[in-house]
């Protein structure tokens, strides 16, 4: 089944050299048991990953690690996949049949991919800074949207701990004041060689964040 790939090589602004491998990228094994997409999958999943981590690094060269991986886990996964897939009718496109040689209906499993399949054969088929060039283009917005929130200050005071003392932090509750429906919570923190850092809140998780973050204020980071 020969399909016209016209409008999604504009839309990624690759034009193939080999064809054949753009088709093998959309081509479910239901389609085809033996010439489909699963190992371009494989390598284009892989090839996203090299692309999108050298891409963090470049915008946040001074970021903690912890950080940039939730900021790549965002970027790659398939559920971005997926979006991507859509925003360029990817779907279109993809070769599945059942057994009933009849077209199926397309998971989004499938989708995403394809997406990553034909990644793979950008790859092979243009080289890496081709494929580099259109994972930037694609995933644009994406990075630019990917503020995972901070690591929050109880983690953070977490692995300072672990880090210079081996032991976690110490929280204590101090009181627990107010009527039921609007309780306040006063607890402390302290680390191996500091006093109690002590702050309130609404709830017990609330007043450990801003305990924490006091604590975080006199320590190096």
């Amino acid at each position: 089944m020969k399909v016209n790939f016209k409008n999604l090589e504009k839309k990624i602004r690759i034009k193939f050299k080999n064809i054949d491998l753009m088709t093998q990228s959309l081509t479910h094994k239901s389609f085809d048991s033996i010439k489909n997409n699963e190992k371009l999958e494989f390598l284009g999943d892989r090839v996203l990953g090299l692309v999108i981590a050298k891409k963090l690094l470049e915008i946040y060269p001074h970021e903690r690690e912890g950080v940039l991986d939730k900021k790549f886990a965002s970027l790659v996964n398939k559920n971005t996949c997926l979006e991507i897939a859509k925003k360029i009718n990817l779907d279109k496109y993809i070769l599945t049949f059942n057994s009933h040689n009849k077209k199926i209906k397309i998971e989004d499993k499938i989708i995403s991919d394809c997406c990553e399949a034909l990644i793979g054969a950008i790859y092979l088929d243009k080289g890496l800074n081709s494929v580099e060039k259109v994972i930037i283009n694609l995933w644009d917005n994406h990075i630019k949207k990917s503020v995972v929130t901070e690591i929050d200050a109880k983690t953070k005071l977490q692995e300072l701990s672990l880090k210079k003392y081996k032991m976690l932090p110490t929280y204590k509750l101090f009181s627990n004041t107010g009527p039921r429906h609007k309780p306040l919570f006063k607890i402390g923190v302290k680390l191996m060689n500091t006093k109690y850092f002590i702050s309130s809140g609404k709830s017990k998780k609330d007043a450990e964040q801003k305990a924490a973050l006091e604590c975080l204020k006199t320590q190096k980071l």
